[in-house]
């Protein structure tokens, strides 16, 4: 361990080193608290007992301990640092990063404070910063392997697939057994539609962690199994092992669901879908109430729509959204991969934006109980969102945000934005909610019971039909299977709603390189095909908790 004081027998410390090496936690915080009393007001030995007590999972001791040693020793680098990744454990992000610029402050050379405040600016959304900080991080340790790592994802959400794909090579450059690099690296491929590069990477992933129940599961959903297929006792192996963390418990089960679904063995298959879902479900505890209240909550701030934004007083920049909304699975991706091959549009995926910016207006909302939002906080919003976007002003003006559940938010981005194309997508509700049901969607709170996803359904079907009412003309429905039937007519309506001169290279979207972030990644890499909205109707003994929950006829 560093910064040891000369005060403190170096035999002393020796030993408390090797109690902590050998996970001896308690014994270790015993012996310090009595060398504590030896050497009163040693920062060095709160910096070690908060160490110890994060072995123990004592998290808010730890941060008590680490703010002792600093307090003692403003100087002491490695206390800050050590404060922030307990901070960071406890999710505290914003004090995470604070004690961990407070380390760099000390020692500017100080690789992984630089890899950890990179990677916690990386979750608080702050990607180009979190860039800066993971590029320092291996600027003073060349092979650092962990942070090449978080780089290629700090690339990868910010758009620039080829930087990520390097850095991932990097890290696995440098530690061959980095099976996270190699899973990471290998979905960025699968966003590619790269699927030989996506295979062997994620196999070689599997090779490494025989277990790894979330690798199997994006595995099984780019494969077409047969009998003989080794992997199917891979996975049943895997199920076998103990200690399984949830999200492979889940991943295995729902593997082993597609992979039934290609043998065409029904029964089992729905006995491994339903346990990955009921799995998930209670995981989550989640409660359709938890919705309602949401979409009850976003009706009331519109029972009195904002009146007209007087824009003149903003600067206005020349960005255009296009905003794709509906259910997941109803053809978000496809029309998004449509209006991405336009020479005028770039396609931004799916972004997170709206949402992060609009849950704090809602809840103020809630708290000051105001009839309508302010012209000053939609003028905010407005502002927050054009800055956060993904984009250069040297880059096309038109960008494409195909966040689905953005249609809880359509007034907010009707208000704030007049001069925004809404295109909503329709397909049938059985087709689109089994679709919801068969795949795994983490985000989707709703998505791992039949007779959620038909509730969440219906309060999706009722907000759609509020919206209309206030905002009429303002939203353009777009049916799938429309699209699907009569392509090219379709497509024409489309580019002409969203004033697009015809381009033809959107009929020939599955030639777009773009990568996709979404579970169609791969399909959207095929042509248009029709028939996919009726695949549900040979399971239909299974979902009558949905088919009932539709009320579909």
């Amino acid at each position: 361990m560093k910064n040891k004081q000369a005060s403190i027998p170096r035999q002393e410390l020796e030993k408390i080193d090797l109690m902590y090496s050998m996970n001896q936690f308690h014994d270790a915080i015993k012996y310090i608290k009595i060398l504590n009393e030896k050497f009163p007001n040693q920062s060095l030995l709160f910096n070690l007992i908060g160490a110890c007590y994060k072995g123990i999972g004592q998290l808010d001791g730890a941060v008590q301990m680490f703010r002792i040693a600093v307090s003692i020793n403003p100087k002491y680098a490695e206390a800050f640092f050590n404060l922030g990744a307990t901070l960071q454990a406890l999710d505290q992000k914003d004090d995470a990063v604070e004690n961990y610029q407070k380390a760099i402050d000390i020692i500017p050379n100080y690789p992984d404070a630089h890899n950890n405040l990179g990677n916690t600016l990386l979750d608080l959304g702050q990607i180009d910063s979190a860039i800066e900080s993971l590029e320092w991080a291996v600027a003073y340790k060349h092979d650092f392997a962990e942070a090449y790592n978080n780089l290629g994802n700090a690339y990868n959400d910010s758009g620039k697939p080829d930087k990520a794909i390097e850095n991932f090579k990097k890290a696995i450059s440098y530690n061959p057994s980095y099976e996270k690099a190699l899973f990471n690296l290998a979905l960025v491929f699968k966003d590619l539609g790269n699927r030989e590069e996506f295979v062997e990477n994620i196999e070689k992933a599997l090779a490494l962690n025989p277990s790894w129940g979330h690798a199997h599961y994006h595995l099984s959903r780019v494969k077409n199994y047969k009998k003989n297929d080794p992997q199917i006792n891979q996975i049943k192996q895997a199920l076998k092992s103990e200690n399984l963390k949830s999200i492979d418990l889940i991943g295995l089960n729902f593997a082993l669901s597609k992979v039934y679904e290609d043998l065409e063995n029904h029964k089992e298959q729905f006995k491994y879908l339903n346990e990955a879902n009921s799995l998930r479900k209670k995981e989550l505890n989640y409660s359709i109430e938890r919705d309602q209240k949401l979409f009850s909550r976003i009706k009331e701030t519109f029972n009195n729509p904002p009146f007209e934004i007087n824009f003149t007083k903003f600067k206005i920049k020349s960005i255009k959204p296009i905003f794709i909304v509906g259910m997941p699975r109803s053809g978000t991706s496809l029309v998004h991969q449509i209006l991405d091959s336009h020479s005028e549009v770039k396609g931004l995926g799916e972004l997170n934006n709206i949402n992060k910016f609009v849950v704090p207006l809602l809840k103020s909302f809630n708290k000051e109980k105001v009839e309508c939002f302010s012209e000053t906080q939609l003028l905010t919003l407005r502002k927050q969102y054009l800055d956060s976007l993904p984009i250069s002003e040297s880059n096309e003006n038109i960008v494409v945000d195909k966040m689905p559940l953005n249609f809880r938010y359509i007034g907010f981005i009707l208000s704030c934005f007049p001069e925004a194309k809404v295109i909503h997508m329709n397909r049938d509700p059985m087709a689109t909610c089994w679709s919801i049901f068969k795949y795994e969607f983490r985000g989707n709170s709703y998505s791992f019971n039949q007779e959620d996803i038909a509730s969440y359904f219906g309060l999706y079907s009722d907000l759609m039909n509020f919206w209309r009412g206030i905002f009429p003309g303002k939203i353009y429905d777009l049916c799938y299977e429309d699209l699907t039937s009569n392509q090219e007519e379709e497509t024409q309506k489309l580019l002409a709603h969203c004033e697009l001169d015809w381009d033809e290279k959107c009929l020939n979207f599955q030639d777009n390189k773009t990568a996709v972030k979404t579970t169609s990644s791969m399909q959207v890499r095929k042509k248009m095909y029709q028939g996919s909205s009726e695949a549900w109707k040979k399971y239909q003994n299974y979902l009558q908790p949905l088919i009932k929950g539709l009320n579909y006829k």
